[in-house]
């Protein structure tokens, strides 16, 4: 799926206007939208494999760090009161027997009443922290969605939950790498500071070019690929563990929440 362009005033929305673009006709990535406010992953599973899911959460924290757990078959969340996670987000992805069948803008028509949704902390959240330090965001100024890669790195199973890590790529210039680093680490619910940073052989990824989600961003002069771990990360385990039925955010197309970044920085 190649992604749209990401709106010049897309940083000035807020994220109840932001959300309402996304019910009616915007579906590309939300890097960039409504500055200041936190980005969730979402991922719906049903309530039988919840327990599950929760604890492949706590025992892979940095790549799913939980911020709001609903009850099963809500649609709504405490981090966005009047949001509707069926419809507002931009764009989803429907899994059966661990396979996407379908990239819906609204799953209304799929939802259950035993779904359970997990909002996971989102790396785009803290970009506004690396961008207010003068770190570049390049898929930002290319109108692109940022690099996701597939790793060599096991997460830690959790009873039927098992599969790789996925991370984040940004390309950082040298001058600006504690930064990134430093900026990110105090943001440990949307990620944390980097898994990896320099050659991607070390994650076991063997083109940058070649992302598995998102796009290729392409780097200036001296840039260093950084790597965050990503909220994919529960999309990899449904392909790995094939449960029956879930629900999930197409990659880089977030759910915007109504709680500031702010709640979420540690010092």
């Amino acid at each position: 799926m190649t992604s749209a362009s990401i709106p010049a005033n897309a940083a000035l929305r807020s994220p109840q206007e932001a959300r309402a673009l996304f019910r009616s006709e915007t579906s590309g990535p939300t890097a960039g939208w409504a500055a200041g406010h936190t980005q969730a992953n979402l991922i719906s599973v049903p309530a039988d494999w919840a327990y599950d899911m929760l604890l492949f959460c706590q025992r892979n924290p940095k790549a799913c760090p939980v911020l709001d757990v609903t009850d099963a078959g809500s649609w709504t969340t405490p981090l966005a009161p009047d949001a509707d996670l069926r419809t507002d987000l931009p764009r989803y992805r429907v899994w059966e027997n661990g396979e996407l069948t379908d990239e819906p803008t609204d799953v209304a028509d799929r939802w259950r009443n035993d779904l359970v949704s997990f909002l996971i902390g989102c790396s785009f959240t803290f970009e506004w922290a690396l961008s207010d330090a003068g770190v570049p965001m390049r898929h930002v100024e290319q109108g692109r969605n940022v690099s996701m890669y597939v790793t060599a790195r096991p997460c830690r199973p959790a009873g039927r939950l098992h599969g790789p890590m996925v991370v984040s790529m940004r390309h950082v210039p040298p001058e600006h790498l504690s930064a990134a680093i430093k900026e990110t680490a105090l943001l440990p619910a949307v990620h944390g500071g980097p898994v990896h940073c320099g050659d991607p052989a070390g994650l076991g990824i063997d083109d940058l070019d070649r992302p598995d989600f998102g796009d290729p961003v392409a780097a200036e002069p001296g840039d260093i690929p950084v790597f965050w771990a990503c909220g994919v990360t529960p999309q990899a385990a449904v392909m790995a563990s094939r449960p029956p039925f879930a629900i999930t955010h197409a990659p880089g197309r977030m759910f915007v929440t109504d709680a500031r970044d702010d709640q979420y920085r540690v010092a």
